[in-house]
């Protein structure tokens, strides 16, 4: 038994360092993204200005999609890149992101809500209870970015930090489609 216990040990940074990955470009397909459940921690999208809303709702404009979490050092190092590529495109795309910090072991969603406010972020935000959004969306590691067409179609996905020209890249290649 202290054998395991020894080798789990050992693993968990290999488990956090995995959670928490640098990345690159994911596959794209034009598949229906896994609809799901989001409640916002900040900013209105739905025309009610609810903050509860799904996936679908945001169908009709392009999205960019950012699973984070609130303990992840590399989400916080791309969300001021995020911030500003929110101010550039406002109106052309819509950024939302959305924590996962509970299905990583990554933090709290006051975790979450307090390095919303100490990086000044304002683009929507919020969190899923929905668990199921890890397994159908893939998503292997934090942070990781759907590009998600109008039509609710995937464009592209990417795993790890992004930076406001690889976004604004990948951005201008879903509008022009």
């Amino acid at each position: 038994m202290q054998k395991l216990l020894t080798v789990l040990a050992a693993l968990l940074p290999l488990a956090v360092f995995a959670a928490c990955s640098a990345g690159g470009p994911a596959a794209s397909d034009a598949e229906a993204v896994y609809d799901f459940p989001i409640t916002l921690y900040q900013g209105a999208v739905a025309r009610d200005g609810d903050a509860a809303l799904r996936l679908s709702d945001l169908q009709g404009q392009p999205v960019v999609l950012n699973f984070w979490a609130g303990l992840c050092p590399p989400c916080r190092a791309e969300m001021p890149e995020f911030q500003s590529f929110a101010g550039e495109y406002a109106g052309r795309v819509l950024v939302i992101g959305v924590d996962l910090g509970q299905f990583f072991s990554l933090g709290s969603q006051e975790d979450a809500q307090r390095l919303l406010a100490e990086l000044s972020i304002t683009y929507p935000a919020g969190y899923t209870d929905d668990g199921a959004v890890v397994r159908e969306l893939a998503v292997t590691g934090l942070p990781a970015t759907l590009f998600i067409n109008a039509d609710g179609s995937l464009h592209r996905k990417w795993v790890g930090v992004l930076d406001e020209a690889k976004l604004a890249e990948i951005a201008d290649e879903m509008l022009a489609r």
